[in-house]
């Protein structure tokens, strides 16, 4: 059985590695100094930057301070090499929000009567929808526009009103579109800076290729997001 040292420095030569192959051109950079540069638009190593600099500090201590060829001063502690092992595995291989988030979305067009969106809301109970006008992407509708729309509309028979009388009252910024291969860790980031800008964002919509032309694969809500770790 391996030793946590040995564990410690094989996860950590595999993340050096995959910096490099990121970075391309990083001969000589150092491990440190990639941590830092990647940190700009690498959202894993973003969440795990702290850890990342104090591993290489520990890996100089048992690089640097061996015994001899095959005898080092101290061994990792299991917590370490487990933590090591978890970061080394999210980033060579990085949850991706599909296949996590596929799902089949429930869909309406935009000339259906809200009528029939209700009755969606009331027995299956979502709240988000995305709305089409034939294969175009029209907008999210949600529980939030509904309500604001109603308080406009008190007199308004809900029997005569199309799903598309209910876009103008949603925020366009409600929503995002990202692809199949983004990480889940960037989604996670994506509804925290529209916090940080003082918009609550309700979705992002996964599309093969991250547009609003593309196949819808699945979506994300703010509730999702609170359960990935």
């Amino acid at each position: 059985m391996a030793e946590n040292s040995e564990r410690f420095i094989t996860a950590f030569n595999r993340i050096d590695k995959a910096m490099d192959g990121e970075l391309q051109s990083s001969k000589g950079i150092g491990f440190s100094k990639a941590v830092r540069i990647l940190t700009r638009y690498n959202a894993i190593v973003r969440r795990y930057k702290d850890d990342l600099l104090e591993f290489a500090e520990l890996r100089n201590a048992i690089v640097h301070n061996r015994l001899d060829t095959f005898q080092v001063i101290a061994e990792p502690h299991d917590s370490v090499v487990e933590s090591i092992e978890k970061i080394e595995k999210e980033f060579t291989q990085p949850r991706l929000v599909i296949p996590i988030f596929e799902r089949r979305v429930h869909i309406f067009q935009s000339n259906k009567a809200l009528s029939e969106l209700l009755h969606v809301i009331r027995e299956k109970g979502y709240s988000k929808f995305p709305i089409y006008d034939a294969q175009e992407f029209k907008g999210l509708v949600t529980g939030s526009g509904i309500t604001k729309w109603l308080s406009m509309n008190k007199e308004t028979s809900i029997r005569d009103v199309l799903i598309e009388e209910i876009l103008p009252y949603e925020k366009e910024t409600n929503h995002q579109f990202i692809d199949k291969d983004t990480s889940v860790y960037t989604a996670v980031e994506l509804f925290k800076d529209e916090i940080s800008k003082g918009n609550r964002m309700d979705a992002l919509l996964i599309t093969d290729n991250g547009e609003a032309d593309g196949k819808l694969l699945g979506m994300i809500t703010a509730w999702d997001i609170m359960s990935i770790e």
